[in-house]
């Protein structure tokens, strides 16, 4: 069944694939092309940066993302209503990367879904794959946190600035460090919702 996929099936679903396919090529360089024109643009360009991000986003409502912002294709980021990235955010996107409703993300923060084997005659043949990650709603990434793929973090939750968040992350907690670890649990595990 894999053989009939093309490299861009492969590639959203998690399975091995090539980077070099010529259809990838063309749509990382058309990606570039309107990030390029998004991060240069200024304060007062404010309606036209909302287009051009709607060209690439899935989106379900509101958002904002402060340039610059980086991502590899845009057709795998899903985001959910009144979300903010802030400075300098790098979204590789090879699978989904899923936000959910009112999550804020901290300057610089890098959310990774692209991986390379282990194998090194696989990474010299370039092959890839990848894995989905998700943020559920109502979630504080403070700044400069690397998430990794395949991992979830939970409604709620908070992660301390500078983390690297290696693993999943269960809802209503705070969890910090390298590697992010919850150091505190909401006590009633409620869930906190300002809508």
């Amino acid at each position: 069944m894999a053989e009939k996929m093309s490299e861009k099936e492969k590639m959203i679903s998690g399975m091995e694939y090539s980077p070099l396919d010529p259809r990838l090529i063309f749509e990382r360089d058309k990606t570039s092309r309107i990030l390029k024109r998004y991060n240069q643009s200024t304060f007062h360009e404010m309606n036209m940066r909302h287009r051009l991000l709607k060209k690439l986003l899935h989106t379900k409502g509101n958002f904002w993302i402060k340039p610059p912002f980086y991502c590899d294709y845009g057709y795998n980021i899903y985001l959910g209503k009144e979300v903010m990235l802030n400075y300098g955010c790098v979204l590789l996107d090879v699978c989904p990367i899923s936000i959910g409703d009112h999550t804020l993300i901290g300057p610089y923060t890098q959310i990774y879904t692209a991986c390379h084997s282990l194998d090194p005659l696989k990474r010299k043949q370039s092959i890839e794959y990848g894995k989905p990650v998700v943020i559920g709603q109502n979630v504080w990434i403070g700044g400069g946190c690397i998430i990794l793929p395949g991992v979830t973090i939970g409604d709620n939750s908070v992660i301390g600035a500078g983390s690297v968040v290696t693993k999943d992350i269960e809802a209503n907690v705070i969890a910090v460090g390298n590697p992010c670890k919850v150091i505190k649990k909401n006590e009633d595990n409620s869930i906190r919702s300002y809508e």
